[in-house]
C-alpha cells in the first residue's frame, strides 16, 4: 500500500484519513494538522521523510502566481528543505491543471452560468488557473487578493490589474510571516464578517475555502461556491447559510473532499517518480483517472 501524508499548519480539527484504490493501487491518504505550529510540522516532515511515498504541504503554499511571474513564499522554503528523500508538493500543480479543467467542465456542461453571473475569486494569486479560466467566460469579476490577503477594501476587476499590483506588492508579501497572509491554526475555525457587499454582489464565490469562510456573512442565499477542501460540518454550515450549489474541485473520499496538495501527492506517488510532475504529466494522469468534481445542490 502506498502512503501519502498531508502535513498542514492548519487546524487539527480538520484531520482525516481514508484508504482508497486508484488504478489498481491501494492508497492510505492522511492529513495531520499542527494548529499553526510550524516547528511541529517540520518535525513531522523530518520523521516521515523516506518512510512514505509522497508528502503534501497543507495550510501554506510554496508559490503564488500572477500573469507574469511565480513568487516563492519565504516561510515555505523550510518545509521543502525538510523533505530530503520523499517528494513534497503543495497542490499548485493541480491548481493549474485540474481546477482549470473543472471550470471548463462546469461551463461546457451548463452546470454553472459564468457568462451571466457576477464572480468573486477570493485570491487570484493562490488560484491563478481557476481565475484565469473564469475570466475567459465573464468580465463580471472581482479578484479579492487585496481584500482577503491584505485586508484592504479594494476589489480588483481583472487579472491584468492583479498583475500590476503583484509587481509592487508580491515581493513584499512573500517575505511576511505566512500567518499574516492566511488563516492558520485556530484562526481557521473563526468567521469574522467583512466585505459583505462584495459577497452579496457575487452570484459565484470561488477559491480557497478557508479564505471564503473567514469573512462570509450569515446569508449566502442562492450562491454557488466553487472551492477545494470541505468537511461535513462545512457543508452543513453552507447549507444553513442558504448556499444553492457547492462544487469541490477534488472528488469526495469517505464523506469529504481533500485538498489539492493531497490529491497532487497521490498522483506523484502513483507516477512512481520521486519528484514533482510537470503540468503535462499531471494532465496525462488526470485523463486516465477521470477525476470528477463533487457537485452538491444544498437546498434540495
Amino acid at each position: 500500500m502506498k502512503e501519502v501524508v498531508s502535513v498542514s499548519i492548519g487546524s487539527s480539527k480538520r484531520n482525516h484519513e481514508v484508504t482508497v484504490e486508484v488504478m489498481g493501487e491501494d492508497f492510505l491518504l492522511k492529513r495531520i494538522g499542527t494548529d499553526g505550529d510550524i516547528n511541529k510540522a517540520i518535525e513531522i516532515i523530518n520523521d516521515i521523510d523516506g518512510k512514505v511515498d509522497a508528502i503534501g504541504l497543507g495550510g501554506i503554499d510554496f508559490y503564488i502566481f500572477s500573469k507574469s511571474k511565480r513568487y516563492t513564499i519565504r516561510d515555505s522554503k523550510q518545509f521543502f528543505e525538510a523533505a530530503k528523500k520523499t517528494p513534497i508538493v503543495d497542490g499548485s500543480g493541480l491548481k493549474n491543471t485540474l481546477e482549470r479543467r473543472v471550470i471548463r467542465q462546469l461551463h461546457n456542461q451548463g452546470l454553472v452560468d459564468f457568462a451571466n453571473s457576477n464572480v468573486m475569486v477570493v485570491c487570484g494569486m493562490d488560484r491563478f488557473g481557476m481565475a484565469d479560466e473564469i475570466e475567459k467566460f465573464t468580465e463580471n469579476v472581482i479578484i479579492g487578493d487585496l481584500m482577503f490577503i491584505l485586508g484592504l477594501g479594494i476589489p480588483l476587476h481583472s487579472l491584468d490589474s492583479l498583475n500590476r499590483v503583484a509587481k509592487v506588492l508580491a515581493p513584499i508579501a512573500i517575505r511576511l510571516p505566512f500567518s499574516v497572509l492566511y488563516p492558520t491554526g485556530e484562526k481557521q475555525n473563526e468567521v469574522v464578517e467583512k466585505f459583505g457587499k462584495h459577497y452579496q454582489w457575487a452570484d459565484i464565490i470561488a477559491g480557497d475555502f478557508l479564505l471564503i469562510k473567514q469573512h462570509m456573512p450569515k446569508n449566502l442565499l442562492g450562491k454557488t461556491i466553487i472551492t477545494n477542501t470541505t468537511t461535513k460540518d462545512d457543508v452543513e454550515d453552507l447549507r444553513k447559510r442558504g448556499v444553492e450549489l457547492l462544487v469541490t474541485t477534488t472528488p469526495e473520499l469517505n464523506g469529504r473532499s481533500f485538498g489539492t496538495n493531497v490529491m497532487e501527492s497521490m498522483l506523484v506517488a502513483l507516477s512512481g517518480k520521486n519528484q514533482e510532475l510537470t503540468e503535462d504529466e499531471y494532465m496525462e494522469l488526470l485523463d486516465q483517472l477521470n477525476f470528477q468534481p463533487r457537485c452538491l445542490w444544498l437546498q434540495k
